[in-house]
Formats: structure tokens, sequence, C-alpha cells
């Protein structure tokens, strides 16, 4: 029966093809977009839900800078740390030379000989002390912590070289391949040599836009003053709590410095990924409302058709058209427009993909989702068709003998 009803639908389509071919054309365009546009969020989506392997939500920073004379950065950091250590409902606490994931930090260049020659794998490194590992609540899976007597005094120009490193499985693989990392030897870019003394199973660090997120290595030295940053990790529901207390506390014990800020340690991921969330809102809204506009050019085709077609209607009604008939042929009409568009969309949509992943290195385009944009083109198609076509099966008959 639908075959039989799509040359003469073809031959109406023909000779009316303007509107045919905007229509077309919307729906190309909106293939090409909404696919793309899904598969970008889908790896914004990705990418701000890796998982960080740090206890995020129960993590607190503490700021404080000395800026009077007679500031003692090492007296007072001993004693903050201690105050800290010891509220109830804290984990563990350290100094750290850095914040991860706040898009600031160092880095690092490790190599397979004390030459420093060749090709060196890149470490975004912190500072801490035997507290850190904990305070960060990552998960060593080879090796031990850190000793109190491990921990190297403060060194503004790292004259010192720092013995040992805690390094995540990724850095570690990168390094030494799949073997045990634990006791082996790497070197700084000056040729000095670094144990590696523990594995932790993951943790990202300073840069989220980095590739190597995760080559990440914790070094046991106490930061220079006079700033300080203390990473505190609590137990779970009581991190707001202690952040309030311990900046309270802070800023009255020491009037020679200044608490800069307390801030959670979400904060500073939420700012990290702000751009990635940001585009996806965009892309995902832009996506909606062209789908909206796709589904009104449809409707209007499927409307304009029905409207200036009403005496033909009325004449298939009189000889004997049935209502289902009527409804059949508009949405076999409207199935046949989107087919062009999405046949042409398709095309178009690999074609703005394959320019995407060489311009911005970004994945190639996933076949499921062209296949998915598809569905869901046809589906509003049919959808956005349906209540013009219901229109037109009501016409009347009688609708043939009027005269204009």
């Amino acid at each position: 029966m639908i075959a039989r009803d799509i040359r003469p639908i073809l031959s109406a389509l023909i000779r009316n093809r303007t509107g045919a071919v905007l229509v077309a054309l919307q729906v190309a365009i909106a293939l090409a977009v909404l696919v793309n546009a899904v598969y970008i969020v889908k790896q914004r989506v990705d990418k701000v839900g890796r998982p960080t392997g740090i206890d995020i939500g129960n993590i607190f920073m503490v700021s404080s800078v000395g800026f009077a004379a007679g500031y003692d950065h090492a007296a007072t950091t001993g004693t903050d740390l201690a105050w800290l250590r010891s509220l109830p409902g804290v984990r563990a606490a350290t100094l750290s030379s850095g914040i991860p994931l706040s898009g600031g930090g160092s880095s690092n260049t490790l190599y397979q000989t004390a030459e420093a020659k060749g090709e060196g794998t890149p470490m975004n490194y912190f500072y801490v002390d035997e507290g850190g590992v904990d305070a960060l609540g990552v998960r060593l899976v080879a090796g031990r912590n850190f000793r109190a007597d491990e921990i190297l005094p403060e060194d503004p120009l790292q004259h010192e070289a720092v013995p040992s490193v805690i390094m995540t499985r990724a850095l570690a693989k990168a390094l030494f391949g799949t073997g045990n990392a634990v006791g082996r030897v790497t070197y700084d870019g000056l040729g000095r040599p670094v144990t590696v003394i523990g594995v932790i199973e993951h943790m990202q660090g300073s840069w989220v836009d980095w590739d190597k997120l995760d080559h990440v290595g914790l070094l046991p030295r106490h930061d220079a003053g006079p700033n300080a940053v203390y990473l505190v990790r609590t137990v779970p529901g009581q991190r707001d709590a202690i952040m309030k207390l311990a900046e309270e506390h802070l800023a009255a014990s020491e009037p020679r410095r200044m608490v800069q800020y307390v801030r959670p340690l979400d904060y500073y991921r939420d700012r990290s990924y702000q751009g990635d969330r940001n585009m996806a809102i965009f892309l995902v809204t832009v996506t909606a409302l062209l789908g909206c506009v796709t589904a009104l050019g449809i409707f209007a085709l499927a409307t304009f058709n029905v409207n200036v077609r009403t005496r033909q209607i009325g004449t298939r009604r009189a000889v004997g058209a049935r209502k289902a008939d009527i409804v059949r042929y508009f949405m076999v009409e409207n199935w046949l427009v989107t087919t062009a568009g999405v046949v042409l969309g398709a095309t178009l949509a690999l074609g703005v993909g394959f320019v995407l992943s060489r311009a911005y290195q970004l994945p190639r385009l996933d076949l499921y989702y062209l296949a998915g944009g598809v569905l869901a083109l046809w589906a509003i198609g049919q959808f956005a068709a349906w209540q013009p076509a219901r229109r037109a099966a009501k016409i009347s008959p009688s609708v043939a003998t009027r005269t204009v």
C-alpha cells in the first residue's frame, strides 16, 4: 500500500519542491549539528566525571601568609598542623606546595639515566609531609608512606635533592613499564637519583586539560614560607563545620600572619571544569532549540501541504479513501522529505566530525551517535507531521464539490 503511494507523493513533491528542499536542508543541518554536539557533550561529561583518586568531598584547603617581622614560618606551621590533627573529625592534615585540580602547580621531568638525556617523563609534583597520603585520601597499592624523619626542611632554592618519591601507578608505568616500581631509581633534571618508595593507585594533579593529568608524584619536603597551604581531610559530614572552626582559630592564633582563604577542594575542581560545563550546557541548549526549529519547519510544511490540497483531499475522500489512507499519505510524504535530509545530513555530520577531530584533536565521531541522530530526526519528523495529517483526514468529502 505504501509503495503504491510513493509515486504520486514524489510527483507532488517535485511540483512543489521549494518547501520540501528547504525542510530537507534544515533536517540535514540539524542532524549534522545534533550528532556532533551530542558527541562533544558526551566527551565533556566524561572528562568532568573522571575519577580523581582523591577523597575530594571531605577535603578543604587553608591558605595563610606571614607578613610581619618576627613571623616564624616553621614554628607556626608546626603548631598549626598539631592543632589541626588534634581536632575530632580530622583524619589527616599536611602542608602542601600546591592544590590538586586547581590549575596551578609545579612540574619536573624524570629520566631513566643520570645523564638526564633523551625524552624524559613529565611529573606534576606536590611537597607534602608524612600526613600527605592520608590527607589526600589516596590509596597506596605498593610500598610505604613517608616517615616523619624523611621530610626535608624548607629549601627556598631547592639545592638539596629530594631522595624519594611516592608516585601514581600511571607515572610508574610510564617510567618503568609494567613491573614493580618500588625500589627503582629515576633521575631529576640535574641527574640526582630519586628512589620510588611507594605507588598510589590513582591521583589527578593540577591541570585538568593536561593529557598526563595522572602523572603525579609526592615529594617529602616542607614548602618554604611565608606562604602556607594546609590540606585537611575530615570524616564525612564534618568538613564544613571544621572549615569554619579552622578559619577562626588560625586567624586568631598568630597575629603576624593572615588567613587568605579557607575553601573546599571541590571548589577548585568545579572552577577548573567550569569551561567544560558551560560548553556542555551551551551545546545542549543549541541542540534543543535546533530540534524545536526543525520540528516547527516540518510541521509548517505539512500544514501548508494540507491547506493547499484541501479540495484534493476532499475528492479522495469522496471516491472512497479512508481517513487512515489520508494520514498515511502525509506521513509518507513527510518521511520522504525527512529521509532526504537525513541522507544529506549523515554525510555532512561525518564531514564535520572529521574536521573537528583534526582541528581540535577530538576523537572520531562514533557511528552509534550518527545512528541515534538519524532515528531521532525521523521520530521528530513523524511527530511533527502527525497533527497536520490527522487534520487532513478530518476533511469532509463535501469539500470536493465546493466552489471558490
